[in-house]
């Protein structure tokens, strides 16, 4: 395989760093990382491989055309991999315009940049050259009981950020076919495993059990996800990236389909036996589970179809759900200072009026 240098934006957030990991460790190619470090984006993430010679990092945004642009010339980028996103459905809830200016602006402004140093490129170099727009299955809004999520499902989003990546998948669309940049798209289903974000569903549950704090469940707690270990998203990242179709999107998902409700209580039930020192008054960790009013929009259930890229890439998911939450609950369980130093970034770079406990 030819090396390339790769220019994978938001790669410091959950996934983009679990993909510079894999790469880092399973690939000779060279690796830019670019990211502006928001609250959900640190360089924690990234210390077992930060001093690989192999690995550079910019702080930037992606809506600053002139420094997009200077990354790409200055590293002779021949693919991007594009994960920078405003993600948390609850934000976008509260706060829809970040999810606008980042998810939909800032795609625009990247594509017009790939474009533009495209066009600059030899013609050996621009044949090279391809652009991997990273997506989620929520674009597809809701499914009933039955049925499964398919590359030609028709759009219907239900939340701000997934109307705001919906926008972002239809730009990427758009530029391929009215200006021949070459793109593959993928969309994936629920992400979890190691070094996530702390407000996010499992290690919610996790740090919370481990502090004895409530345990909150939206609703019912009947909502259904695909659940996909990370480390497996990595990797069906990378099939898609360098063996994806042109113009093709693929659908990513684990087969591992649970309820919020059995997400949680499988939590709880490895801790009990993981911990052996309970907080005070606690005994069994599902009576830390707590019921709350559900979401606004909140979509019932998730499924996605991964046949394609198993049949046409050769991708299938290594961890069943249980042996994925077993090391996702470890590694929380042994690295709290992580925990720790993530949720204190994120408060410092909250504005002052947000700083509220």
């Amino acid at each position: 395989m030819q090396i390339r240098s790769i220019l994978v934006t938001g790669g410091a957030g959950f996934i983009g760093s679990a993909l510079i990991r894999y790469l880092i460790e399973h690939t000779d190619h060279k690796i830019v990382n670019y990211d502006k470090l928001t609250y959900a984006g640190n360089l924690l993430s990234l210390i077992p491989i930060e001093n690989n010679p192999r690995y550079h990092f910019i702080q930037g945004d992606i809506n600053d055309a002139q420094k997009v642009q200077c990354a790409l010339q200055q590293h002779n980028i021949s693919l991007v991999i594009h994960l920078a996103a405003e993600t948390h459905v609850d934000r976008s809830i509260s706060g829809p315009k970040t999810f606008i200016d980042t998810n939909i602006m800032g795609t625009f402004v990247l594509l017009e940049q790939c474009r533009r140093y495209r066009d600059s490129l030899d013609n050996k170099m621009a044949k090279l050259f391809r652009f991997h727009h990273v997506s989620t299955d929520e674009v597809f809004g809701d499914l009933g009981e039955e049925g499964l999520f398919e590359e030609q499902t028709p759009y219907a989003p239900s939340s701000p950020y997934s109307a705001s990546k919906a926008a972002a998948d239809h730009l990427v669309r758009a530029w391929h076919r009215t200006y021949g940049l070459p793109v593959v798209l993928s969309n994936c289903s629920n992400n979890y495993g190691a070094y996530q974000y702390p407000e996010k569903l499992i290690p919610v549950t996790i740090l919370n059990a481990l502090q004895g704090k409530p345990i909150p469940i939206y609703g019912n707690g009947q909502q259904i996800r695909d659940w996909l270990n990370v480390d497996d998203h990595a990797a069906a990242l990378c099939k898609v990236a360098f063996e994806g179709k042109t113009g093709e999107s693929y659908n990513i998902g684990g087969w591992n389909e649970k309820t919020n409700l059995e997400v949680v209580r499988a939590i709880c039930h490895q801790l009990n036996q993981i911990v052996e020192t309970k907080p005070v008054g606690i005994e069994d960790f599902n009576a830390l589970i707590t019921f709350v009013d559900d979401r606004l929009g909140h979509d019932s259930r998730y499924a996605i179809d991964a046949n394609k890229i198993a049949n046409t890439l050769g991708w299938k998911p290594q961890e069943s759900f249980e042996t994925g939450l077993n090391k996702t609950i470890l590694w929380y369980v042994n690295n709290m200072d992580w925990c720790q130093q993530v949720s204190q970034l994120a408060f410092e770079q909250r504005p002052a009026q947000h700083r509220q406990n």
